[in-house]
């Protein structure tokens, strides 16, 4: 590739699926693309190649585990980067409130000017690592898009769970192998329950996969001494 390869950075057309997963939030969905593939991509936030896919590959592939939250959670983006899969979420499902939780200012900043421009009034946007947050900002649901491996994703994201709770982590093929080579790194941050799940298999050729890793914090070891006397 030279540095005057020019690549076409017209948003693609919404494939058929999508008014099934957005419904009357289209018009949204839509916008979300467009920002994407005008200032997404001057952000550097996008890579130009990635526009023609933009639905399939991002937008439609992220909004597609709305599935695995309940009615009116509230859950937690981290590495929210191009807002995938926070803003595709919170315009899929206005009930979950959607905390984006991304360190670099331009990305924030980014992501600030387009909740505003699509008027997504469930979403808060906070610049900072994962573990800045602790003991600042707390839900039951927390999940992420090829931020991490899951053990060193679990070790930023658990602590920012409230309770019991579950990581709702975006993850390739490889997931079955990923979750058995970190399965005892899990197991020390407390993990109790590990499951790979498709989302979409009706909406896109190839369904998106979340492994969803739910714990149970374990009490400081002071508290655990003094249950044992």
């Amino acid at each position: 590739m030279t540095g005057s390869e020019e690549f076409d950075t017209t948003p693609p057309a919404a494939p058929s699926g999508a008014a099934a997963v957005f419904g009357d939030r289209m018009p949204s969905a839509t916008r979300f693309v467009e920002i994407l593939a005008d200032t997404g991509v001057t952000h550097g936030l996008i890579g130009p190649r990635e526009v023609p896919r933009l639905w399939e590959r991002h937008v439609l592939n992220c909004a597609v585990i709305e599935d695995a939250f309940p009615q009116g959670a509230t859950l937690i983006d981290v590495g929210s980067g191009a807002g995938l899969p926070g803003v595709a979420l919170a315009i899929a499902r206005p009930d979950l409130d959607i905390h984006l939780v991304e360190p670099m200012q331009r990305r924030t900043d980014w992501l600030t000017a387009t909740v505003g421009d699509l008027e997504l009034g469930n979403v808060t946007v906070h610049r900072g690592r994962a573990e800045e947050f602790i003991g600042v900002l707390s839900a039951p649901w927390v999940t992420a898009r090829a931020v991490a491996r899951s053990a060193k994703l679990a070790r930023w994201c658990v602590p920012l769970l409230d309770g019991r709770g579950t990581v709702v982590a975006m993850k390739g093929r490889s997931a079955r192998e990923e979750l058995d080579a970190d399965r005892r790194d899990l197991t020390r941050l407390g993990l109790v329950d590990a499951t790979i799940t498709e989302h979409g298999a009706t909406v896109l050729d190839e369904p998106t996969l979340t492994l969803d890793l739910t714990f149970q914090p374990r009490p400081p070891a002071s508290q655990s001494k003094k249950k044992k006397r």
